[in-house]
């Protein structure tokens, strides 16, 4: 357990009225302010009924005191947890004078923080816990509570040990140079760092999936004026968020929504209709629209399934390099059969045809969006994760084709135990073992300050 000098306390429900709220007080001070707060130190993890006092002696408020002595506790350190009522001004002078007795402000993430540095948890899991209170779905939720138990970490451990191993292997061959490349070249060492490699391509799909779930992806729908843009965005959000008209340029905004698809948080921007125009509020709304486009994740490139001009070329150019782009073709439940199979037919481009005002075709659109981020319909055993342990991922797998490659074509024994050390550093940020300079402040800075 690492000793700290401050204690730490803060407000650890949500600003507001509530039957309960909660002041959570961290650190060494514990015990004497528990006695001076509440006249007592109740029993390790019993709930004890007291008066909470101010400095004059006068009640505060009436609640539970909760004592968990270091260092079985959340950080690891002494924790007090006083359950008051959940008025706000109520929790603000219970908070007022827990630092009169000389705590001081809890930072955002710090109780988190202080889990971690007291080894209660790895960088991982201390993560999962603000992914868990932010989850956005059933699924991103159940993901959490995943990396939470330790399925991420885990797994990140077992590839630790591969490379471990690997690393023994090859640094005792460069200790014997005189035999160093007939014992390289004659063992599967090659075959064992693919091996590796190919357990970090299935972590870093499985971690993908993981960052969808928890950052979700922003889709734009892009087209021409009544191509059924604001249609479409009904029909994939199940309510009249866009007003429908027939008549052009009717949506002169960006409109935005979010939508759950099958467990992916989906950020949907609605656009104003992209056409050439002298009104100036209708300009700025395109303006909007091509900005929208370029932020973008994935482009629903949207047309009049009833005009035989096909895709527009135009708009299809405009979609930036790296975003993704599904064509799809609307009110195709004005086509009898025969004419739909026709134009199908005929089309130049592959696209989705579908029917915002009927629903058909949607649940194909739905499918190709999760195909087009990769996302998996394996959610069972999935966890969350960030962009950073995939950005640490993609760094591993790079530094292990390095690797194979100059022991392949080059021989180079010493270049291979290089680029493994670089590939277990890089592990190593995902847990925490490694911290670059500011990570730390940096992902807890992001925490709500009483977690």
């Amino acid at each position: 357990m690492t000793e700290r000098i401050d204690t730490i306390c803060a407000i650890a429900t949500p600003p507001g009225a509530g039957g309960v709220g909660i002041v959570r007080v961290s650190g060494p001070a514990v015990p004497e302010i528990s006695r001076a707060l509440t006249g007592m130190l109740p029993a390790p993890r019993y709930a004890a009924m007291a008066h909470f006092l101010d400095g004059q002696g006068e009640v505060i408020d009436s609640g539970i005191c909760l004592y968990f002595p270091a260092p079985h506790s959340f950080t690891g350190e002494h924790v007090l947890e006083l359950q008051a009522h959940g008025g706000i001004h109520i929790l603000q002078l219970l908070m007022r004078r827990v630092l009169d007795l000389g705590a001081r402000a809890a930072r955002p993430g710090e109780f988190s923080e202080r889990a971690f540095l007291n080894d209660k948890m790895d960088l991982v899991q201390a993560e999962a816990i603000a992914d868990l209170i932010g989850s956005g779905s059933d699924a991103a939720a159940r993901a959490a509570q995943r990396s939470l138990q330790g399925v991420f970490s885990e797994q990140v451990h077992r590839l630790q040990e591969e490379l471990t191993s690997l690393r023994v292997f090859v640094e005792a061959a460069i200790d014997f140079p005189d035999e160093e490349i007939d014992f390289l070249a004659e063992s599967d060492i090659s075959q064992r760092v693919r091996q590796v490699e190919n357990n970090v391509s299935d972590l870093l799909r499985n971690a993908q999936q993981g960052r969808l779930m928890r950052d979700g992806i922003v889709l734009a729908i892009i087209g021409r004026p009544n191509a059924g843009k604001s249609s479409l965005l009904n029909a994939l959000s199940g309510q009249e968020s866009a007003i429908v008209t027939e008549i052009p340029g009717t949506t002169r905004d960006v409109l935005r929504e979010q939508i759950d698809l099958d467990g992916i948080p989906v950020h949907v921007a609605d656009t104003a209709g992209i056409r050439e125009t002298s009104d100036v509020i209708e300009a700025e709304g395109i303006r909007r629209a091509r900005q929208a486009l370029g932020a973008a994740d994935i482009v629903l490139l949207i047309r009049d399934a009833t005009e035989s001009a096909g895709p527009d070329e135009a708009l299809f150019a405009e979609v930036p390099q790296g975003v993704r782009a599904i064509l799809v073709a609307n009110k195709s439940d004005l086509l009898d059969p025969p004419a739909l199979r026709k134009r199908m037919e005929e089309e130049p481009r592959e696209q989705v045809w579908i029917s915002a005002r009927t629903g058909q075709g949607i649940d194909g659109l739905k499918k190709r969006i999760r195909e087009a981020v990769g996302a998996s319909d394996q959610a069972e055993g999935a966890f969350s994760a960030r962009q950073r342990h995939v950005d640490a991922l993609l760094r591993v797998g790079q530094h292990l084709s390095a690797g194979v490659e100059a022991m392949e074509y080059h021989r180079a024994g010493e270049l291979l135990a290089e680029e493994l050390r670089l590939a277990q550093q890089a592990l190593g940020e995902i847990t925490g073992e490694v911290l670059p300079n500011d990570l730390l402040g940096e992902i807890f800075s992001s925490f709500c300050i009483g977690k």
